[in-house]
């Protein structure tokens, strides 16, 4: 049994540093473009303008050893267990963003908003139904 992930893509962004990017996709993250690779190209065909996606990614800079966490950064906040959490830290930092598609081109989908670090891989997408 093959039990390794594969990266469907990689994503386009504005976000450079892993501090600027907001904690969820509706807290103010701009369009982006996920670059599917050519061999994957197939799956998108019937992705269409307008539709909603749920995008998987892999959250390639989290820190794998996490098991509890303060709830959004928050200081104040009572430890609590990583899978009661949304928190990208986590022992397999998959990542689930919901994104409008804007415009599909070849195999780039623009999306209108995605809180994702420039070069972050996806691992898979699904539509929202």
């Amino acid at each position: 049994m093959d039990e390794r992930i594969k990266y469907i893509g990689i994503v386009r962004s504005s976000f450079t540093n892993l501090k600027d990017c907001p904690l969820q996709e509706n807290e103010n993250a701009p369009k982006a473009i996920i670059e599917i690779y050519e061999n994957f190209k197939e799956g998108i065909s019937d992705i269409k303008q307008g539709s909603q996606l749920i995008i998987f990614s892999w959250l390639h800079q989290a820190d794998r050893t996490v098991l509890k966490t303060k709830p959004r950064n928050d200081e104040r906040a009572n430890m609590t267990g990583v899978f009661s959490t949304r928190s990208p830290h986590r022992p397999n930092p998959i990542g689930m963003h919901v994104a409008k598609v804007i415009a599909v081109d070849g195999c780039y989908i623009h999306v209108s908003q995605l809180e994702l670090l420039d070069g972050t891989p996806i691992i898979d997408m699904k539509p929202v139904i």
